[in-house]
């Protein structure tokens, strides 16, 4: 039985003045006799990046499901500002290639967005020449892109972002990585993501949480990357072990698109 809290809270400005969007106190989650999250608690503020790492199975992905209100944890609590408009991009989308989807039909599936909404958002991600193009033309890098692009259509407060460099080749992730640190800029937003590879996304986060079900270890990247038990999870070796590491998906999300909560 599930005893989690959601709540809204007009949180007070950080000794930083940056006003927190997402906070949580000892989030749990038990399946049958397994504990997939374990006594969670981070805090995500405006204008600032928070990378999720952490092994397979560590739980990365469903602690943002549980913060997006798509799974229900055991207890713990989770407060958000209120009405916080947050933009997602799942770990993997399915498109059936049998559908005649374009990219701006894929834009406005979830939404009744204008035309001129959808080339913005595309304009900002570098892929608004695509608009016309069918969805399964489209690269790794092309595609995540575009699903970047729907995930600021709503205006978020707070990005979601789920291995956003996922199907990407190696250069075309740093430049990933650093378009969504211009678009924290430019949209003032908070940025939550998922990201296996630490070496990569050093540059472009404030701080890192190390988890494997429970929180290892947090801070800045360079004091995770030298942490204990971010050496024990990924070796001594770590920038190489993150570098090779790879990341198995046994779940598919359908285009779900933004959440805003009411």
């Amino acid at each position: 039985m599930s005893s989690n809290k959601e709540t809204t809270v007009d949180f007070p400005q950080t000794e930083n003045k940056k006003q927190i969007l997402l906070q949580t106190q000892n989030l749990s989650l038990l399946v049958g006799e397994r504990k997939l999250l374990s006594n969670i608690s981070l805090t995500v503020s405006k204008g600032e990046i928070v990378t999720v790492i952490g092994p397979n199975g560590a739980g990365k992905t469903t602690l943002l499901r549980v913060l997006l209100g798509l799974i229900p944890a055991n207890s713990g609590s989770i407060f958000k500002k209120p009405k916080l408009r947050i933009g997602y991009l799942p770990q993997k989308v399915s498109v059936d290639p049998i559908l005649p989807l374009s990219v701006s039909r894929i834009m406005n599936l979830t939404g009744n967005f204008s035309s001129l909404q959808i080339e913005n958002a595309l304009e900002e991600t570098g892929v608004d020449s695509l608009k016309n193009k069918p969805v399964f033309q489209l690269s790794g890098g092309e595609f995540q892109r575009v699903m970047l692009a729907r995930a600021l259509l709503r205006s978020p407060e707070l990005l979601v972002l789920d291995e956003p460099v996922q199907g990407v080749d190696y250069m075309g992730e740093s430049e990933l990585y650093n378009l969504i640190g211009k678009l924290r800029k430019s949209h003032g937003c908070g940025v939550l993501m998922v990201s296996h590879d630490l070496h990569v996304v050093m540059a472009s986060t404030d701080r890192v949480l190390c988890l494997n079900q429970h929180i290892c270890c947090e801070g800045q990247p360079e004091d995770v990357s030298r942490h204990p038990e971010y050496l024990r999870l990924f070796g001594l070796d770590s920038g190489s072990a993150l570098a090779i590491y790879s990341h198995h998906h046994d779940h598919t999300h359908h285009l779900s698109g933004d959440l805003q909560e009411e």
